[in-house]
């Protein structure tokens, strides 16, 4: 939303000074200048990135214009999620969540947070490390550095496209040089004619230029910055994932474990202390009207969840 909005002010702001200068809008109006510097852009996109890349692009650019889905809402069914499974590591053993883990698409467990069952590659973080944990023989330690490479290399991979956006911004101004030049070329085809005709050539050699500048700092390159944040986001999403998986297999109690989690959520969509609390307290009513009541929390100094 805020995008649109951003867009509007930018386009809107400058047609409406170019007004209050009594400017002709219809001048502005090139559509050969606007095909030369738009397809060359495109056409450079094509050129220096593979299908995959433009895929992601295009479904990046359609993000920006939808909300941010890590809010704090998103954090809290994550966190008590979280707390649900630990808590049943816990109670029942590590073996207990094979099912669960296994099939994540079939599992109650997950299935009751629909917005967390469509991230498959958050689920796949999550049962793949308890896979890992289930099987043994993998040091805590190390997990949390395998952790650590799988969230460097899928973070590469979703600033690809924000890159090859920059890249494309970055080559705006210089296309439209070259559109300019072009109008330029046809404004010495045409001297020696009608004062009224040069001057429109070279008018429209000069939007050429206008729109090159305008749409690699008004357009393209805000986008690809707003892609680079969704980006982090994600990261930061994962991070919580990360943090409490590996605090809960150094044996730090459920409850404690996503409390650190809880401190690695970003500031503005943070949820207080009292809130997630009060979310994994709901999860264990939940589970005392399913007829499992919840053991009591054992102290953070318990023993390990996993041997060694």
């Amino acid at each position: 939303m805020f995008a649109v909005i951003g867009i509007v002010v930018v386009f809107g702001c400058i047609a409406a000074g170019y007004l209050m200068e009594h400017g002709n809008i219809k001048v502005l109006l090139q559509p050969a200048e606007l095909l030369i510097i738009g397809g060359a852009a495109l056409g450079t996109l094509l050129i220096s990135n593979p299908v995959h890349t433009l895929k992601k692009i295009a479904s990046g650019v359609a993000g920006v214009f939808a909300s941010s889905k890590y809010d704090k809402q998103r954090y809290i069914d994550l966190l008590k999620m979280m707390y649900e499974v630990l808590q049943k590591a816990r109670k029942e053993g590590l073996v207990a969540l094979e099912s669960d883990i296994e099939e994540p698409e079939k599992s109650p467990l997950f299935l009751k947070y629909e917005n967390f069952a469509k991230d498959h590659h958050a689920m796949a973080f999550i049962c793949d490390t308890m896979r890992m944990a289930v099987s043994g023989g993998v040091e805590v330690f190390d997990l949390d550095q395998m952790l650590e490479a799988d969230m460097e290399v899928h973070h590469l991979q979703a600033s690809e496209p924000v890159l090859a956006l920059s890249t494309m911004a970055d080559a705006l101004p210089g296309l439209g040089i070259v559109a300019a030049v072009l109008g330029v070329v046809i404004t010495m085809g045409a001297l020696g004619g009608p004062p009224e005709e040069i001057g429109r050539k070279v008018a429209a050699a000069l939007v050429g230029t206008f729109l090159g500048v305008l749409l690699c700092y008004g357009l393209v390159g805000p986008l690809a910055a707003r892609m680079g944040k969704m980006a982090d986001e994600e990261h930061a999403f994962m991070m919580v994932l990360r943090v409490t998986m590996i605090a809960f297999l150094k044996g730090v109690a459920p409850i404690m474990a996503v409390e650190i989690g809880r401190r690695m959520v970003p500031g503005h969509v943070r949820p207080s202390f009292q809130e997630v609390e009060e979310a994994c307290r709901g999860a264990r009513d939940e589970a005392k009207t399913a007829g499992a009541p919840a053991a009591e929390e054992a102290p953070a100094a318990a023993e390990p969840a996993v041997p060694g």
